[in-house]
């Protein structure tokens, strides 16, 4: 039975590729001389510290196109709210969404149950496995998933026949 899979990856080698440009960038611009302005990924966190939120919003401003450059997609990241940190200083995560939660993979099930597809969803892990009767149903379901929006980037893989 033909089969693929819908999974939301991020290449975390271009993440810190283009965290590591940033961070070049931010040492040798004008309005950050003499700041204390960092940014470091832990994990899936990207934390950025800075004087004040508008030397936030710059630097979230570089590392997004610098991400856009790198072909990462904006929809995989997550902006928190900022916060204050130690010495007076402001602090914002941004979390990658990686992998499908399970209420978006329901949501693609029912997507794909409201649109009257032959095909089957079923979740495994942090991915979603799609059966269909022909390769020509799971084309029409690919092209009826990534029509819709459902907040993340998405990826189609392990294409079975």
């Amino acid at each position: 039975m033909p089969s693929f899979d819908v999974v939301s990856e991020v290449d975390m080698q271009e993440v810190d590729n283009a965290l590591h440009t940033t961070q070049k960038e931010i040492a040798t611009r004008y309005d950050f001389k003499g700041s204390k302005a960092s940014i470091e990924r832990k994990d899936k966190e990207i934390i950025l510290i800075a004087e004040d939120e508008y030397k936030l919003g710059q630097m979230i401003d570089l590392f997004s196109a610098r991400l856009v450059k790198r072909g990462v997609d904006l929809k995989a990241l997550d902006i928190g709210k900022c916060a204050a940190a130690a010495g007076g200083m402001e602090r914002q995560v941004l979390t990658l969404k990686v992998g499908l939660e399970t209420e978006v993979s329901k949501r693609m099930i029912k997507h794909l149950k409201d649109g009257k597809f032959k095909a089957q969803g079923s979740i495994q892990g942090d991915q979603l496995r799609v059966s269909g009767k022909s390769r020509d149903e799971l084309q029409a379901a690919i092209a009826a998933l990534r029509a819709e929006d459902f907040g993340l980037p998405l990826q189609f893989n392990n294409f079975r026949d």
